[in-house]
């Protein structure tokens, strides 16, 4: 079967990305019946030729159709259309994923990223902190002697609410930040993910919405497409989210929770201002709805006056704060925590005790024993040392070979680098197979929003690898970007088909 010739418009002044563009062509003529299930396309290579287009805004444009339905890729045969014009399915077998509210048409471009992976890559992809700063040692000490100390207890239930002396020290902890509160409100979960998940189940009910920032945690925009909880994301400036949005839209509607990371935002790095922290807390307040805090990065701070969390600010019993010690100590320890209200509190052990009866007693009595004998508190401070060092070999290297008109935001603490690429080249998705070939990968900015935003946008994490890593990293980047540019420059001259 010869493939059938494709007509495409493309506007490329306009705002919409190439890839994106070539998309709703595409969905257009299917839907209207010009394109019937079972007729094959172009090939990618061919179809750019035509169109005087990168391949790769073919593929990514192929691979969100096929993630959405439209399109089935069968090897060595072909693309197809994969449904008609009343959603039927033409004669080719048919892989069909179902679109709904709740499903984010990003899933092609997490696809795409785990090509970060291949060895030889730098890989600037990831939220966490690198391997080598996990006190190894402080952990096999503390589990040899909580195993001599308790023996069997040590791996037996713990009640749900968590391990008492650690509910207990993470109180002594929380109270160095400025939160006041008893060990009865807080609760130990399996990481800060679980505690998120856990708040989620707690208050908000299949179809119920969540407001967020814009772009926000990737985790979280994960566990509402799970829990089939509706999003919706409002922008965020440098200030953090737009609180005139957020009053204009608690006036009109019946939000059930807002979400919010108010220091070192993942993933803009952003910290919010005290002066809005109080606004926040006082339309939340007058609105009566409950604010959910995310703390994980609170503490990775390495410049700047450190500002109370909003659960310090809390006069009223609105703030839910959850965070954890998943990204200061061990990873795959899996220790959170929340602290809630009374009003609050019995509601999340209810869903803690159905989700997983009690988190690992032995993991609990772990950190605990850290906890007590200044382990974090040193690994922090040594941490911080070595992410400002980081943080400055990525600006300067940003400098050196990124390409002209990209900006980012200098962050005071945490991480990453939140970067936008210039519109005269490449989009972050467009870029993407092009700096893997150069061995170079990086968060695409898509996956951070509620709404497909941040074409061009990237988060690079520079916290994990030494500074001559970050500089070799950038430098391909930079690389990979020029070389891709040169096309863009060449398309600009050339008439469109």
């Amino acid at each position: 079967m010869n493939p059938h010739p494709l007509t495409v418009t493309l506007d490329r002044d306009g705002e919409e990305p190439i890839y994106r563009q070539l998309i709703q062509s595409i969905k257009l003529q299917i839907e209207s019946g010009e394109l019937n299930a079972g007729i094959r396309l172009p090939a990618s290579r061919d179809l750019a030729r035509q169109l005087n287009i990168s391949r790769i805004s073919v593929v990514n444009a192929y691979a969100e159709l096929r993630s959405e339905g439209y399109l089935s890729a069968h090897a060595g045969r072909g693309t197809f259309v994969a449904r008609d014009a009343n959603g039927a399915s033409g004669d080719q077998p048919v892989s069909v994923t179902t679109v709904t509210e709740n499903t984010a048409p990003d899933d092609s471009i997490r696809d795409l990223m785990r090509m970060g992976r291949k060895a030889g890559v730098i890989s600037f992809s990831s939220g966490s902190p690198p391997m080598e700063f996990f006190p190894v040692n402080h952990l096999r000490e503390a589990l040899n002697t909580i195993l001599d100390r308790d023996g069997v207890l040590a791996l037996n239930y713990e009640v749900p609410e968590g391990y008492a002396p650690l509910r207990g020290a993470v109180r002594d902890y929380v109270s160095a930040l400025g939160i006041q509160c008893s060990p009865n409100h807080v609760l130990i979960t399996g990481g800060t993910q679980q505690a998120l998940d856990l708040v989620i189940q707690a208050f908000l009910n299949e179809g119920d919405t969540l407001i967020t920032e814009n772009p926000t945690y990737i985790g979280m925009i994960d566990i509402a497409r799970t829990r089939r909880v509706n999003l919706h994301g409002l922008c965020t400036t440098e200030e953090g989210i737009a609180l005139d949005r957020l009053e204009n839209y608690l006036i009109d509607n019946d939000p059930k929770l807002i979400y919010v990371m108010p220091t070192f935002q993942n993933p803009t790095g952003h910290v919010m201002p005290m002066h809005r922290r109080r606004q926040l807390l006082n339309l939340a307040n007058d609105y009566n709805v409950p604010i959910l805090e995310d703390g994980v990065y609170h503490e990775f701070r390495f410049e700047g006056e450190p500002l109370p969390p909003l659960k310090a600010l809390d006069d009223h019993g609105i703030v839910i704060h959850a965070s954890g010690f998943t990204k200061m100590l061990l990873p795959g320890v899996r220790i959170g925590y929340i602290v809630a209200d009374g009003r609050y509190y019995q509601r999340l052990v209810r869903v803690k005790q159905a989700a997983d009866i009690s988190t690992s007693g032995l993991n609990q009595r772990a950190i605990h024993y850290m906890l007590e004998r200044g382990v974090l508190s040193g690994q922090l401070e040594r941490n911080n040392r070595e992410f400002l060092h980081r943080r400055n070999a990525a600006l300067e290297a940003a400098q050196k070979y990124l390409p002209p008109g990209m900006r980012w935001c200098v962050p005071q603490g945490g991480l990453t680098l939140w970067a936008e690429l210039p519109r005269s080249g490449p989009n972050a998705t467009e870029l993407y197979i092009t700096a893997i070939q150069h061995g170079v990968s990086y968060a695409i900015g898509n996956v951070f929003y509620t709404n497909s935003g941040g074409n061009y946008r990237m988060r690079l994490n520079y916290g994990a690898h030494t500074p001559e890593k970050i500089e070799e990293g950038f430098r391909r980047l930079g690389r990979a970007w020029r070389e891709m540019a040169v096309d863009y420059e060449e398309m600009d001259k050339s008439p469109l088909l």
